[in-house]
């Protein structure tokens, strides 16, 4: 299997067409939506067994939410876009539990570390109610449904796996279903703190920087597992193909045609990138510089988004 380095669906998708030449994949279903000029919605649905081996992930749904123009949004853009993302939610959680199931909400990662702070920043802003509908009945909506929310951090500083944590509180408060939000590593800059993917088939923390941890899924824990995800980081391998791209394509325009720079163009070079940065250890996990703005502005949209569609 190839080593997509990406937790994304869409892209290990379109990276395994580009490298195999094809259009349709066995056991692949895909969808494109255009929302608007700046919002788009691409359905990914692995349908069987040949379909996990080509890209790497579970049979299931993938939903890739990608925002234009997203670094400086304004309140009715993150507004805009919590709507779109509470749409997508909703019909991956009716399609798993009733309208009142107790669900369980999971901020991963770590606070202080500010690209991996999405999980936790999120969680503080969720509407938890199980504690009221518990003890103050008569406040709340009868129609509300039990909602639980934590961040157990990270292994680094409190030396237990998350998973090993999750299953002590699905034990003691057994909830129906449980969202899971974490950071999440790209092949693409574009893609940074400005694409959201939804996932009804839980997450392995870690995997698409290379540093897993244990799956966190319906195997692992018996209830449904969705998986809720912001790129927030890329490979210097990934940036320098990027850039490679965009000189190729600056040199293009300027000289009008030249065939090895378009059959350069062609090629995906990450493969040979890496190989090149590995061995001198500067394959090196990079942000942007406005990754606080950035994390502070998704944080708004996937909290907005949950409390909507719970």
């Amino acid at each position: 299997m190839y080593n997509f380095r990406t937790d994304l669906a869409l892209e290990r998708t379109n990276i395994y067409r580009k490298a195999n030449k094809l259009e349709e994949i066995d056991g692949i279903e895909t969808e494109d939506e255009e929302v608007d000029e700046n919002i788009s919605v691409s359905r990914v649905k692995v349908t069987n067994e040949n379909g996990e081996r080509a890209i790497g992930k579970k049979k299931g749904v993938y939903v890739t939410i990608d925002l234009k123009k997203f670094k400086f949004a304004d309140d009715d853009q993150i507004q805009k876009a919590s709507d779109i993302l509470s749409k997508e939610l909703k019909e991956i959680l009716e399609s798993h539990i009733a309208k009142k199931d107790d669900i369980l909400v999971v901020g991963l990662g770590n606070i202080y570390v500010t690209p991996d702070s999405l999980g936790p920043k999120v969680i503080n802003e969720i509407d938890v109610t199980r504690h009221i509908i518990k003890y103050l009945p008569q406040y709340i909506d009868e129609n509300s449904r039990p909602v639980t929310a934590i961040s157990p951090g990270v292994l680094g500083t409190t030396g237990i796996e998350t998973l090993e944590i999750l299953k002590g509180i699905v034990d003691n408060i057994k909830p129906k279903l449980i969202i899971v939000i974490d950071a999440l590593a790209s092949r693409s800059i574009d893609r940074i703190s400005s694409t959201i993917q939804i996932a009804d088939t839980g997450i392995i923390p870690g995997a698409g920087i290379g540093n897993t941890r244990k799956e966190i899924s319906q195997n692992t824990l018996g209830v449904p597992v969705i998986a809720l995800g912001i790129p927030t980081v890329v490979e210097s391998a990934v940036l320098v193909n990027d850039c490679l791209d965009l000189l190729i394509e600056k040199l293009q325009n300027e000289a009008k045609s030249n065939v090895f720079l378009n059959q350069l163009k062609e090629k995906d070079n990450y493969e040979g990138i890496k190989d090149v940065l590995n061995p001198q250890d500067y394959n090196m996990i990079v942000t942007p510089k406005e990754i606080d703005e950035l994390i502070e502005n998704m944080k708004d949209v996937v909290a907005r988004g949950i409390n909507m569609s719970l």
